[in-house]
């Protein structure tokens, strides 16, 4: 099971911090990677994506899966 700052979720963390979206992409959390990559994609037009792109690699670094 992922804890925040496992392995695992460093790894995707350091996905979204190439690609927002792609952490949660790894993690299997589609809906979520979908999200986070267009919320980035549309604000960077306006200067703002910035802020989605620091939220994707937090959501990735602390996500704890449901049991």
């Amino acid at each position: 099971m992922s804890e925040p700052g496992s392995t695992a979720n460093v790894l995707a963390a350091i996905c979204s911090f190439f690609i927002p979206g792609l952490g949660q992409l790894v993690q299997g959390r589609l809906l979520a990677a979908g999200i986070h990559f267009i919320l980035a994609a549309l604000l960077w037009l306006i200067w703002l994506g910035w802020i989605v792109h620091i939220w994707s690699i937090y959501s990735a670094a602390v996500y704890r899966p449901e049991q």
